[in-house]
């Protein structure tokens, strides 16, 4: 089965990932990513012998945590619109544990209720027309099936994120603005309990939860942004002014640095929701 990802107004390039990112998204997702997926994973209550799709599953490794917990009655399905980190994921594949190349707007080739889970970590706020996505999801779950969710909160902005900003609005970055400001499509509870309740899914559990990253250094930042966003956080620059932009944030990072590094908090939704 292959996925073809296709493009989606006002979305994130994926043109800009390279292997370097990719890299730099494993090491990271290793402790960063992975804390807040294995905690999804656990509101899920996923049971061995289930069928879960990882939608937007980056190099997998909360894909094969959840393989783990499924085990060899199960199995596990993660997709992703990123060649290399794709490449990198299919080396944990196994008999209960796939992946594909493909993304939230091109589920047609998954079959009608063939899964009990869908998770979405650190996705939702990517994917700038959401309805159409929930409406698949909704789809491939089996009656009851669960919905898992986690992604950030709308005006949150953490003081990482307004520096690398501030950044971006010297010049002569600043002649070369953003189509808009941030480069998320973030939602507030209410707006998520209503996509939710539109497209067929009672909400079992939705609350805002603080979580913190500790940066080591700017550079390690800056890696993290970078890795995280899969190279949109300057890639709207002209290639020339990407690279002094990066320097610049890095003494604006500098100065938010304490005797523990920097360390970003960030508040997120987590939504549990069920198909009706």
């Amino acid at each position: 089965m292959v996925f073809i990802s296709r493009p989606v107004a006002g979305a994130p390039s994926l043109a800009l990932d390279n292997t370097s990112l990719a890299l730099d998204y494993e090491r990271i997702s290793a402790t960063r990513h992975m804390a807040t997926g294995t905690a999804l994973v656990e509101d899920l209550a996923i049971r061995p012998g289930e069928r879960v799709l990882d939608v937007g599953c980056g190099t997998g490794l909360l894909a094969e945590h959840i393989a783990h917990i499924v085990g060899p009655s199960g199995h596990v399905l993660g997709i992703d619109p990123l060649p290399l980190r794709i490449g990198l994921a299919v080396s944990r594949a196994r008999d209960n544990l796939s992946f594909e190349l493909g993304d939230a707007y091109d589920l047609g080739r998954i079959a009608d209720r063939s899964f009990d889970a869908v998770v979405l970590n650190a996705v939702l706020h990517w994917l700038p027309e959401k309805t159409g996505p929930l409406l698949a999801f909704w789809r491939v779950l089996r009656p009851h099936g669960r919905l898992g969710i986690s992604t950030g909160l709308k005006g949150d902005v953490p003081e990482l994120v307004a520096a690398a900003r501030a950044a971006l609005t010297e010049p002569p970055f600043d002649q070369h603005p953003r189509a808009r400001e941030g480069i998320t499509f973030r939602v507030e509870p209410d707006e998520l309990r209503a996509l939710l309740q539109t497209t067929g899914f009672q909400t079992v559990r939705l609350e805002v939860r603080e979580s913190q990253a500790r940066h080591a250094s700017p550079e390690d930042a800056i890696r993290y942004m970078e890795a995280s966003s899969f190279g949109n956080m300057v890639g709207h620059l002209p290639p020339e002014l990407r690279e002094p932009a990066r320097a610049r944030m890095r003494e604006r990072f500098a100065a938010l640095a304490g005797p523990d590094g920097i360390v970003s908090t960030n508040r997120r939704i987590i939504a549990i929701a069920e198909r009706r």
